[in-house]
């Protein structure tokens, strides 16, 4: 029976060398290092030192999440992922009416400078590589993470990590936008200013395909609408005059890695191939750096189950072994009881155990790039590149990535994707173990980490005293700036800093970017 890759392409039972007829390796591959950077952006790869190995997590109170770093860092993750409640993600303080209920649920509670002072109490920054998941607000987050650093003296050039920073993608998959996209586009470029002129070994952006994967793209879908609004948000700061080579080196990207190994690895291959082409031939980027594509992966949530819950160790392993494989910068493995609850401590530090498996008791980090020449690897990443490029010039046709957004393109090419998958599940046509094969009659018990609700309460009691204690005259001064620099032409993080220094909530800042942008409701909400 013929087989199709997740994005519905054909894959042959046997590959062999009419597979790469007319193909010129110096072209399709160069060497490591070099353009087209198919084999990976860095010359030694993983034989010089293994990826950075991240555990993302946060949850509850600061003061709870930081003991869980703590614990991470001490059993080997170099890299902390932070993530924040869904109140934070929006722009709401934990006492705002709309964040009842969801406090400290799905990430940790940052509500001003006071918790992000707790969060990282005892977690030297300087020596630390923080990857914070926000994107409509995530400059305040940014903001907040080097006002805390200036406090432990550490000098914001010594400061490395990422601010996702994306709310394209808030707009195609997932929803936690707070302005319109032109506004949300002014404020992303405001952010690559600020980077470069403040903070030049942070990345200013992590543009994501994580998030639309977890809503139904395939492999194709997520490359080509990640890489398409990539372009975008190179056009918005050419367009607000900055040089490409100034900020171009700091991007990052963030792709998922699902359990269908192959063209998971093509994937990551191709997505190198179409960027440097792009940055090459349509922006004109002369540093080699504008043109690499570095990547952080994650394994992917979606493809996890609560049915047989120990059976997500092995997918999850499949997962990171093939972003290893495809030459990701660094790597979230997913805990195994993700599709029940946030994870537990035991869960964490086996995901991230699964990584210290891959890079030192096995080869995969001993040579470069172990795939290249693979004539079935070769052929799936030329044909996972032909699609996603042919999308993107669909995306192109309808006047680029905001355009499209606007009319509902992308997020309608996921949902379709999304529903071709849910029928194949429920119909036994695609085999999810545990869930439509190889079940249990009666699943084993598992007692899942519960976050305390006890927690939103004490949020609230913490700003109160906040709002108490701090010179309310200097928070109204500074929360004028911003917006007097909002409705202007001026990077509005500089004002923005100011107002988070005197202690202004990150749901006050936010409010105040929505008197003068306003609040962002899509065409079908109606």
């Amino acid at each position: 029976m013929a087989r199709e890759t997740e994005s519905g392409l054909p894959i042959e039972p046997v590959y062999g060398p009419d597979a790469l007829t007319g193909w010129d390796p110096a072209e399709r591959l160069g060497e490591p290092g070099s353009y087209p950077f198919t084999r990976g952006v860095y010359p030694s790869m993983y034989t010089g030192r293994p990826w950075t190995m991240r555990q993302y997590a946060g949850f509850g109170t600061a003061a709870e999440s930081n003991a869980r770093y703590r614990e991470l860092i001490a059993h080997g993750t170099t890299g902390l992922s932070v993530a924040f409640d869904l109140p934070t993600q929006m722009g709401h303080d934990s006492d705002a009416p709309l964040a009842h209920g969801e406090v400290g649920k799905v990430g940790v509670a940052i509500d001003s400078i006071e918790d992000m002072r707790v969060l990282f109490d005892g977690i030297p920054l300087d020596q630390v590589s923080t990857s914070m998941t926000i994107n409509a607000p995530a400059a305040l987050l940014l903001l907040l993470y080097q006002l805390v650093a200036e406090e432990q003296g550490v000098p914001a050039d010594r400061l490395t990590g990422t601010v996702q920073n994306d709310v394209l993608k808030e707009y195609i998959a997932r929803g936690t936008y707070i302005f319109p996209p032109r506004p949300s586009l002014r404020l992303t470029a405001d952010v690559f200013r600020y980077c470069t002129a403040e903070i030049p070994r942070w990345n200013s952006i992590s543009i994501s395909g994580y998030h639309m994967a977890e809503a139904g793209a395939s492999p194709v879908q997520e490359i080509a609408f990640t890489l398409a609004d990539g372009i975008e948000y190179v056009r918005t700061a050419v367009a607000a005059g900055m040089d490409v080579d100034d900020f171009a080196p700091r991007l990052s990207f963030f792709f998922v890695a699902r359990t269908t190994f192959l063209e998971e690895v093509a994937k990551f291959r191709a997505a190198r191939r179409i960027w440097a082409r792009v940055m090459r031939e349509e922006f004109g980027a002369r540093n080699p750096k504008s043109l690499m594509l570095r990547f952080h992966t994650q394994t992917a949530g979606v493809q996890l189950t609560a049915q047989q819950p120990q059976v997500n160790l092995v997918r999850v392993a499949v997962q990171a072994l093939g972003a290893v494989l495809g030459g990701t910068q660094s790597l979230h493995t997913n805990s195994f009881d993700e599709a029940i609850a946030l994870p537990t401590a035991t869960s964490a530090r086996l995901a991230l155990r699964t990584q210290q498996v891959l890079a030192y008791e096995t080869d995969v980090t001993a040579t470069v790039d172990p795939f290249a020449g693979s004539y079935a690897v070769e052929r799936m990443t030329d044909d996972v590149e032909a699609a996603a490029v042919a999308l993107m010039d669909r995306v192109e046709e309808l006047g680029g990535a905001e355009a499209a957004i606007e009319q509902g393109f992308q997020k309608a090419e996921i949902e379709r994707n999304a529903y071709r998958i849910a029928q194949e599940t429920d119909s036994g046509e695609r085999v999810v173990v545990g869930v439509n094969s190889f079940r249990l009659d009666e699943e084993e018990p598992y007692e899942p980490l519960r976050v305390d609700p006890a927690i939103e309460a004490r949020q609230c009691a913490r700003l109160a005293a906040l709002r108490a204690g701090r010179d309310q005259g200097a928070v109204d001064a500074a929360l004028a700036a911003l917006k007097k620099a909002a409705g202007g032409e001026d990077n509005v993080l500089y004002p923005m800093k100011e107002a988070l220094r005197a202690r202004a909530t990150v749901g006050e800042v936010c409010g105040a970017l929505r008197e003068v942008w306003g609040r962002y409701v899509p065409a079908d909400a109606f």
